[in-house]
């Protein structure tokens, strides 16, 4: 256990761990009901195409969300694209800046403008205030995300785009397996993305999916993604491939039967953390509505500058040099990436603030309770002794010979 800022590997000790923690790391499953599941895919010689286990995966997610249709995809962010073009969006379609950049260059690639909007700060997601805002004649859709797993204030923004008459999704990337107001994840707006990468709490490998109420956007979303067959109406796009395999939905099947056990695990793990870093000025844990149902699949803190004397980017390193990998969630925020920030200047206060202040630290059922205890440890030292470290590492000789200076 680290007890001195000499102990720590930014300042020569030796590293926590020997091979590298990080967030995203794959959660455990039955390895032998997947392969199980491959050599029934290979005996029975139908590989893609809507296959049966594909369609036996759509048909699960959609029971577990409570609703009447789900389309599998190869990924998430080619969903997104499918509702755009199944919804024939033009124009403007506003979204949070406070997100993977994903969800706004999916619309950008299509041709549309992401028009960044300001977040709620006890939340992290849209500010429906904020979204009425923005609307102006070109504003053709909103994209609300469920950031980290919290949803969005859903009932203020349906209010928000139906007296205005506008599309309403959600990137729903973290939020499998949660709730609003008792009501599953998936149920809300026209439709809503899952996203099941190899990083999140259901995982395929790779994919995506959307789910929706709406049988004639359902119909549309899988004609158009299977080439267009199929469709009613000719679409000016055409059509793609955005099927999902099934190598994938086997993958995304046996994520499914161990759901239960990874959220019940995830849980544990930001119990602990909640315990372990608790009482700590100036770093708190973002909570979770505990009348809600939750993933928990990631572990976000957020550190005040101010209060600790040490940035955010500072503890990413130090924990680095420990083989922690933390994570930036999200940082830079899409305003502040090209190619949006040389085109339009946002003013968005809020996200940049809580933006450059929130790491992600490792979870998940392949991190134990000691492994917690250990990134625990380091976090503690590091923040109660934040402006002396600071001090220490502004000292350090960089590469030229000169002092570092640190991040701020």
């Amino acid at each position: 256990m680290k007890r001195d800022l000499g102990d720590l590997a930014l300042f020569g000790g030796h590293a926590s761990f020997l091979q590298q923690i990080h967030v995203g790391r794959p959660n455990r499953i039955d390895r032998a009901r997947l392969f199980d599941r491959l050599s029934w895919a290979l005996d029975n010689e139908w590989l893609t195409n809507n296959g049966p286990l594909a369609r036996e995966f759509e048909e699960r997610v959609a029971d577990m969300v409570g609703v009447g249709n789900c389309v599998a995809t190869c990924n998430a962010t080619v969903a997104l694209q499918l509702l755009a073009h199944a919804t024939e969006l033009t124009g403007e379609v506003i979204m949070p800046s406070l997100t993977f950049a994903a969800t706004a260059h999916a619309v950008r690639w299509l041709g549309l403008e992401p028009v960044f909007c300001d977040i709620d700060p006890r939340t992290g997601c849209l500010d429906h205030v904020a979204v009425a805002a923005a609307i102006t004649p070109r504003t053709s859709a909103v994209f609300g995300v469920h950031l980290w797993g919290r949803p969005c204030d859903v009932d203020a923004l349906e209010k928000v785009t139906a007296d205005a008459g506008l599309r309403l999704f959600f990137d729903a990337a973290h939020a499998i397996g949660c709730t609003s107001q008792g009501r599953p994840v998936g149920r809300f707006g026209h439709a809503e993305v899952f996203s099941f990468h190899a990083t999140k709490v259901v995982n395929a490998f790779e994919g995506g999916a959307i789910v929706t109420d709406d049988d004639d956007l359902a119909h549309r979303v899988r004609s158009l993604a299977n080439f267009g067959f199929g469709l009613h109406s000719p679409s000016a796009a055409g059509g793609t491939n955005a099927k999902m395999s099934e190598a994938s939905a086997a993958m995304g099947l046996t994520s499914l039967d161990a759901f239960p056990e990874v959220a019940r695990h995830n849980q544990a793990n930001y119990e602990q953390y909640c315990g372990e870093l608790a009482r700590i000025p100036g770093l708190s844990v973002i909570d979770f509505a505990p009348d809600e149902r939750h993933n928990y699949q990631y572990v976000i803190v957020e550190i005040d500058p101010d209060v600790t004397g040490l940035h955010r980017d500072l503890l990413v390193d130090l924990l680095r040099a420990e083989n922690v990998v933390a994570q930036r969630y999200f940082s830079p925020a899409c305003h502040q990436l090209e190619p949006y920030r040389s085109r339009q200047q946002f003013q968005l206060p809020h996200t940049e603030r809580l933006s450059a202040r929130v790491l992600a630290l490792p979870t998940g059922s392949a991190i134990s309770r000691e492994d917690i205890r250990r990134v625990c440890n380091i976090v503690r030292l590091a923040v109660s002794r934040g402006f002396e470290l600071t001090a220490r590492w502004q000292q350090q000789p960089g590469p030229d010979g000169q002092s570092v200076v640190a991040p701020g």
